[in-house]
């Protein structure tokens, strides 16, 4: 089993940053690929990015060029880059962890852009 617990959220001005952390404790050593993914009021949650073990990358067209999903050198640890932030990108924000045909998600983390 594999618990996740992110951290980062915040209220931030339209295009300024920040920096989501996503911390695996347990089985991590296992994981096979980690996520971020959000939800915004009266939407269904969707995938924002994916780092795969190997090193891929997948992002939602409507990230792509301002965020950036990361790994730590422990691999415990995922982070999620974000850039040029608009309104439109507030939403709680998810961790995700896949191993097998198991997955893991955390409570997540709110993130309001506003001015």
């Amino acid at each position: 089993q594999v618990k996740l617990v992110e951290s980062g959220g915040g209220l931030v001005q339209p295009g300024g940053s920040l920096r989501l952390s996503c911390a695996a404790s347990g089985s991590s050593f296992s994981i096979n690929i980690m996520g971020w993914y959000r939800q915004a009021p009266g939407k269904q949650r969707e995938l924002v990015a994916t780092l795969a073990k190997s090193g891929i990358t997948n992002y939602a067209d409507s990230v792509k060029g301002r965020f950036t999903i990361s790994r730590g050198n422990a691999k415990n640890m995922a982070y999620l880059q974000m850039n040029s932030l608009q309104p439109e990108d507030t939403a709680v924000y998810y961790c995700n962890a896949g191993w097998g045909a198991y997955s893991s998600w955390g409570q997540g983390t709110q993130v309001t852009v506003s001015s």
